[in-house]
C-alpha cells in the first residue's frame, strides 16, 4: 500500500516510517526540512520537503497515496505563540484531510493527542473526572493545542459523513524513546510525587508506530478515536494508591483497573477493535534509579 506520512522527521513520523515499511508498504515521508540531494540509501523512502499548512503543498504530496499518516504538528504549546501553534496544527491536519478526500484516499489515520480532554495545559486548572481516562471522556479543552487536536477529530467526522474515507484517530500518550526515557522519565521513577497530568502515563514510540500500521492497515468504517499508551504507569506502582495519596477524593478511579499498576489512560479500546497490544515497558530501558540502563540509550 502507498502511505503517505507527514511529520516523517519527527520522533512519531520516523518511527512510523521505518515501522510502515518494515510492514511491507512503499512510503513516501514529508516534512519541513530539506532533501538530501546524494544517492538514496538502500531502505530510504522517497521523501518530498513540503508545508502542509500550505494547502498547495500538500494536494501535491497526497496525490497518489492510498493511505496516509498525518503526524505533522508542533507537538505541545509551551514553546510557540498561542496563534502559531492553533494555526500550525488545524492547517495542516485540515489541508491534507482535503487533498486526501478529494484523491480518493482510503484511509486517514489523524495523530492526534493524550491532551484533547483539556487538562493537561489549561489556564484554569482542573482535573479529570475519573481515572484510566478512556474515550468516553469530556472534552474541555482550553489551551490551542488541545483544541486545534480536538477540531482535528471533528474533521474527522465530518470527512466519513461526506466521502468514503475511513478515519482513525489516535490519541498517544507522553511519547518517550531509547534517547529521551531518563530525561522525562526518570524523575518520576525515582519519585511518584513528581505529578504529570497522565497520570504517569506514557508510550514507548516503537509501540505508538505499531499501532499506527495496524491503523493504517484496519478496515474499520467510519470514524473511529483510540487512546494508545503503555499498559503500566511509570514506576510500576499500585496505581489505586498512588492516586488517592497524591490526589485524594479529587478524582474518582474507574474500577476494575486492568492492573495493579495500572496506566492513567485505558487503552481497551485499541486492545479490542484494533488488535493494539504493547510489548516494551520503561523498564526496558531504565532501572529502578531511573537511570538508564548499560546498552540501551
Amino acid at each position: 500500500m502507498r502511505v503517505l506520512v507527514t511529520g516523517a522527521r519527527g520522533k512519531v513520523g520516523e518511527a512510523a516510517v521505518a515501522a510502515l515499511m518494515g510492514a511491507g508498504h512503499d512510503v513516501r515521508a514529508t516534512d519541513l526540512a530539506p532533501p538530501v540531494f546524494e544517492r538514496p540509501l538502500e531502505g530510504e523512502p522517497d521523501y518530498y520537503q513540503a508545508d502542509v499548512t500550505d494547502a498547495g503543498d500538500a494536494f501535491a504530496v497526497v496525490r497518489g497515496a492510498e493511505a496516509v499518516v498525518h503526524a505533522a504538528a508542533l507537538p505541545e504549546p509551551t514553546h510557540n505563540p498561542p496563534h502559531v501553534v492553533f494555526q500550525n496544527n488545524l492547517m495542516g491536519v485540515f489541508n491534507v484531510l482535503e487533498a486526501a478526500i478529494r484523491f480518493g484516499v482510503r484511509r486517514f489515520v489523524n495523530i492526534s493527542s493524550e491532551t484533547v480532554p483539556g487538562f493537561f495545559f489549561p489556564e484554569r486548572d482542573f482535573l479529570p473526572d475519573y481515572v484510566p481516562v478512556d474515550e468516553e471522556h469530556p472534552i474541555r479543552p482550553q489551551d490551542p493545542y488541545a483544541t486545534a487536536k480536538y477540531f482535528g477529530e471533528l474533521l474527522m467526522d465530518g470527512a466519513v459523513r461526506r466521502s468514503d474515507i475511513r478515519c482513525i484517530s489516535i490519541r498517544p500518550s507522553w511519547v518517550q524513546h531509547e534517547g529521551n526515557y531518563e530525561r522525562n522519565l526518570g524523575p518520576q521513577v525515582r519519585d511518584a510525587s513528581e505529578l504529570s497530568p497522565n497520570f504517569w502515563s506514557y508510550i514507548d514510540v516503537y509501540d505508538l508506530a505499531d499501532a499506527i500500521v495496524l491503523a493504517a492497515e484496519s478496515d474499520l468504517p467510519g470514524h473511529e478515536v483510540f487512546y494508545i499508551a503503555s499498559p503500566d504507569n511509570v514506576g510500576n506502582r499500585p496505581f489505586e494508591e498512588i492516586v488517592g495519596e497524591y490526589y485524594g477524593e479529587g478524582v474518582e478511579i474507574k474500577k476494575p483497573l486492568p492492573r495493579e499498576d495500572s496506566s492513567g489512560i485505558s487503552i481497551a479500546k485499541a486492545e479490542t477493535m484494533l488488535g493494539y497490544s504493547p510489548k516494551r515497558s520503561w523498564s526496558d530501558y531504565l532501572d529502578e534509579n531511573g537511570k538508564t540502563k548499560p546498552g540501551t540509550g
